[in-house]
């Protein structure tokens, strides 16, 4: 007899069960990226990457029309 009420309870899941595990499960998922992102491991490498525009636009700059920037001298 408890053999057949676990597998009718195993066959009652409605979609509110489906909704709760998806909701644990994304939950978790989200702590795993977030504890990713965080961790002083990546520190470096989003640092560099926040950078990176900063070195382009300098890098533009500095090429642009094979004109020099002269040091010291201030824009009119």
């Amino acid at each position: 007899m408890h053999g057949v009420v676990a597998d009718m309870w195993l066959l009652n899941f409605d979609l509110d069960t489906v909704r709760g595990l998806l909701l644990i499960a994304l939950m978790i998922g989200f702590l795993g990226v977030w504890a990713w992102a965080w961790s002083s491991e990546r520190k470096s490498v989003f640092r560099a990457a926040s950078m990176s525009p900063l070195e382009e636009d300098r890098a533009e700059d500095l090429t642009s029309h094979g004109v020099k920037k002269e040091s010291g001298s201030s824009p009119c």
